[in-house]
């Protein structure tokens, strides 16, 4: 499902400040962004630019201190915490840096815990076209200490599929992986938009990364301050470098993104 006009998610005037007099820090500050549903838009920016404080308040994972959000045509600020909490297990899917498994659970277990704790059952033949798609089928039966990092991300971005959510949310989801697992996992979330039909939402430091995204918005002192389209990677570091010049120094040399 999505908004008006294929939006999947979008920002109005939005604003978040932590603490109060002298000593508060504004993190967003009057963001509007729309960000269209079936693509994969990348949000980038140099330390404390509010990327991260961004992704939380668009996901409902932290509120607002200003402005609005909606994702499909639910409006975040209208909604309780129990609806909220409710739109968030069904709507809408998480990719995180830390895996998040449960190690008791297997994959396939783990895989299907959001619709268990719904008290629904998978349907048969989406979960077998997530598993093809993230390449997990042999190792449905394994839990998270038998698997490697990347094949525990693997697993986390497909229990972030498997409800078909409005969005799939990832923050850093190559940190905690080395750069062949970071590879194959964006590989997937493009794979996710183009053959599944997803929305995707991702911050990341790296512009390799990012170079997989239709979209890099760039933030800097909690204000949009760039817009890139089907950027490569070295448009990516040239905009980065622009705002400074040290946070582009992270890229891999000789590396270059999917596009």
């Amino acid at each position: 499902m999505t908004g008006r006009g294929g939006v999947a998610v979008s920002a109005r005037a939005l604003g978040k400040r932590y603490g109060s007099g002298p000593a508060a820090v504004v993190a967003l500050d009057g963001v509007d962004l729309d960000f269209a549903a079936g693509r994969f838009t990348a949000i980038m920016g140099p330390s404390g630019s509010g990327k991260s404080t961004l992704l939380h308040c668009l996901a409902g994972l932290d509120r607002p201190s200003a402005g609005s959000v909606r994702i499909g045509e639910a409006d975040l600020d209208r909604l309780d915490d129990r609806r909220l909490t409710l739109l968030r297990r069904d709507r809408v899917g998480f990719v995180f840096q830390k895996f998040n498994l449960l190690p008791a659970l297997t994959a396939e277990e783990n895989i299907v815990l959001p619709l268990a704790i719904a008290g629904r059952r998978p349907d048969p033949a989406w979960l077998r076209q997530v598993v093809a798609a993230v390449g997990l089928s042999d190792r449905l039966r394994h839990r998270p200490a038998e698997l490697s990092g990347g094949q525990q991300q693997r697993v986390a971005i497909a229990r972030a599929l498997i409800t078909r959510p409005w969005v799939v949310f990832a923050d850093e989801p190559t940190g905690n992986l080395d750069s062949r697992s970071g590879a194959e996992v964006l590989r997937l979330l493009r794979e996710a938009v183009d053959t599944l039909g997803q929305s995707v939402i991702m911050v990341t430091h790296d512009p390799v990364a990012a170079g997989h995204a239709d979209r890099v918005v760039l933030l800097a002192d909690g204000r949009l301050v760039a817009d890139l389209a089907a950027p490569t990677t070295e448009q990516v570091l040239d905009a980065l470098a622009r705002l400074d010049p040290s946070a582009a120094h992270g890229a891999r040399p000789g590396t270059t993104a999917r596009r």
